[in-house]
């Protein structure tokens, strides 16, 4: 069941994974925890939430003959997914997963996909322990690890930076160098992507000579009406400039940073408690997303049908399905290991962007808040991602 009140989707988040030999744990040196449902200072409870944390279930043993042929069952049968925020496109994967049944074929009895209020509020309310599965991004996964909670990224949907800095060939010429930006005037909304943008612009040398802009969250119309010469977003933003007859030039971001956008948290307990539960839903995810990728157009009916008002925007939502399984789901980590792998450097270099803002309210091991454990690397849709998603 899919709860959702509207299907604009602003995407704070943040890459390419350099090659990496195939394992299974990247998780780095020990952290403090804590557990138990704890209360949200200033925010609203998740509903859904059916497994605690040490729960003591036994697994339900051998494989039921579904075929996944994973051998243990979940521990936890129902589950919840928190959302980055209201369904769109960019949820492609799980909403597959959900209404192909791939996840009760996993083991499932039912899987509650609820929209965000944010990736910090995703991130944050698995450290919580209030949902037992999240949507968030690695920047704000390590900021909530900053303040000593422990939600742990267990697969990487996203591995590309998804941020860019674009402008209107109308407004501003071909944009084909960041060099060109000398002088410009730069915006973008908060968060993260203002960090990326500012990094960005700091590693090609004219962060100085620009004059940057707080754009809120009307970056597109901004930029579309003349009022600044280039903006900080993602690849979303230049889909929607685009559908408002806007050419559009594009400098990536992750071309200069590389980072992660999209991962699946939970809890390091609750991973710890269940892992089966983890390892299946990881599973069912990956099938998902190479069925979405091989079947775009049914995958936005399948949004649609779960979200109606996304009717009024469906080729929108189509073309930034398009962009996003066409070229930030795949990377040299996952045609080497498979789909949802961590590679070290990615975390690193987000780590530092953050650091280097004085985002991060305390320390916090960029290696110790990621792991490959769950990723079932003998599993086709996990093991044969890129060259099934790309068929």
């Amino acid at each position: 069941m899919i709860f959702a009140n509207d299907f604009y989707t602003p995407l704070w988040t943040v890459g390419d994974g350099e090659k990496v030999t195939r394992i299974h744990t990247g998780r780095g040196a020990a952290r403090n925890t804590r557990r138990g449902f704890l209360a949200v200072a200033g925010g609203v409870a998740v509903a859904g939430c059916t497994g605690g944390f040490g729960n003591d279930s036994e697994p339900a043993g051998a494989d039921d003959g579904s075929g996944d042929g994973s051998g243990d069952r979940p521990e936890v049968e129902s589950v919840s997914l928190l959302l980055n925020w209201n369904v769109s496109a960019l949820h492609a994967p799980y909403v597959a997963a959900d209404e192909n049944g791939f996840y009760e074929e996993e083991g499932f009895d039912d899987v509650e996909i609820e929209s965000g209020d944010g990736s910090d509020f995703a991130a944050n309310q698995a450290g919580l322990g209030n949902v037992e599965f999240a949507i968030s991004s690695s920047d704000q996964l390590l900021n909530v690890n900053s303040r000593g909670l422990s939600p742990l990224a267990v697969g990487i949907v996203m591995q590309r930076n998804p941020n860019v800095v674009f402008a209107s060939r109308e407004q501003f010429g071909e944009l084909t160098d960041a060099e060109q930006l000398d002088g410009a005037t730069v915006g973008s909304g908060p968060g993260m992507v203002r960090q990326m943008t500012r990094a960005f612009l700091d590693h090609h040398g004219v962060l100085e000579s620009v004059e940057y802009v707080d754009t809120g969250f009307d970056t597109v119309q901004q930029l579309l009406g003349g009022e600044i010469d280039a903006a900080g977003g993602v690849f979303g933003d230049v889909v929607d400039a685009e559908h408002q007859g806007g050419e559009i030039d594009v400098l990536p971001i992750a071309d200069a940073i590389p980072s992660y956008g999209h991962l699946v948290v939970t809890e390091e307990d609750f991973g710890d408690a269940n892992p089966n539960t983890v390892r299946a839903f990881l599973r069912a995810t990956a099938r998902g997303a190479v069925w979405a990728s091989q079947n775009p157009d049914e995958a936005i009916d399948l949004l649609v049908d779960a979200q109606p008002e996304l009717e009024e925007v469906r080729e929108n939502q189509a073309d930034k399905w398009d962009v996003m399984h066409g070229e930030y789901m795949t990377s040299e980590t996952v045609r080497e290991n498979g789909w949802g792998f961590s590679a070290a450097d990615p975390w690193e270099r987000t780590h530092e962007v953050l650091a280097d803002g004085d985002v991060l309210e305390g320390d916090v091991d960029p290696n110790a808040v990621w792991t490959n454990e769950f990723l079932d690397a003998e599993y086709e849709y996990v093991a044969d991602y890129a060259e099934l998603a790309e068929e």
